[in-house]
């Protein structure tokens, strides 16, 4: 994304909701598409999705609208994801053990090549009972050597709040690259860490606004 450096992050979001519309598109076997259905299908108006791939180039053919296999490659060019990305996700309790056994992220060249526990054995055993052994569960107290051996980029955190910042700093000190951190407690990082603290309470809090509206 350097060359993308000052684009709208409201732009990146929506690059990637096009994605899933596209991705859905061509499973129908749909060829292309017209900006006005693909903002139907993304909740958005054409303008904007004209406006969000102005950014970046022309894609569409006048009259024509765009060719779904090439905006696709555009989009995972423009995000990053036209390679793989090695992802660890630190808390294997129920929403970490959810997120083992997401199949949509290898769609997206996302792949998870170790998880992290203060429990390896016991979480082993409580999810390989319900789901099959999805990956590799470790102590954390390998998460270091882990993460440098396996070339990880990204972590993910879920775990307990009051634990959240001190996984943050065992990553940073492992070399990760980015943090997504799904903690319900924000977790800080220096500047060369990217960081994106995601809280289930403030998407509802923004749904919420607008109902009451």
């Amino acid at each position: 994304m350097a060359k993308y450096s000052k684009i709208p992050e409201a732009t990146v979001r929506r690059l990637s909701n096009y994605l899933k519309c596209l991705d859905e598109l061509e499973s129908k076997n749909e060829k292309v598409v017209s900006s006005a259905t693909l903002a139907a299908m993304c909740n958005v108006n054409p303008a904007q999705v004209r406006k969000d791939f102005a950014y970046f180039g022309e894609f569409g053919v006048r009259g024509m609208g765009y060719r779904i296999k090439d905006l696709k490659n555009h989009i995972k060019d423009i995000l990053g994801i036209n390679r793989e990305w090695r992802i660890a996700v630190v808390g294997i309790g129920n929403l970490g053990s959810a997120i083992l056994v997401y199949k949509d992220f290898l769609k997206q060249n996302y792949k998870i090549v170790a998880a992290f526990d203060i429990d390896p054995v016991g979480v082993t055993g409580r999810i390989s009972e319900r789901l099959g052994k999805p990956v590799e569960i470790l102590h954390v107290d390998s998460l270091k050597e882990v993460v440098k051996q396996r070339n990880i980029e990204i972590g993910i955190i879920t775990v307990p709040p009051q634990e959240a910042q001190k996984v943050a700093d065992l990553l940073v000190e492992a070399e990760v690259k980015g943090i997504l951190n799904l903690s319900p407690v924000p977790v800080r990082a220096p500047e060369h860490v990217k960081i994106r603290n995601l809280f289930f309470t403030s998407a509802l809090d923004s749904l919420v606004y607008y109902l009451s509206k």
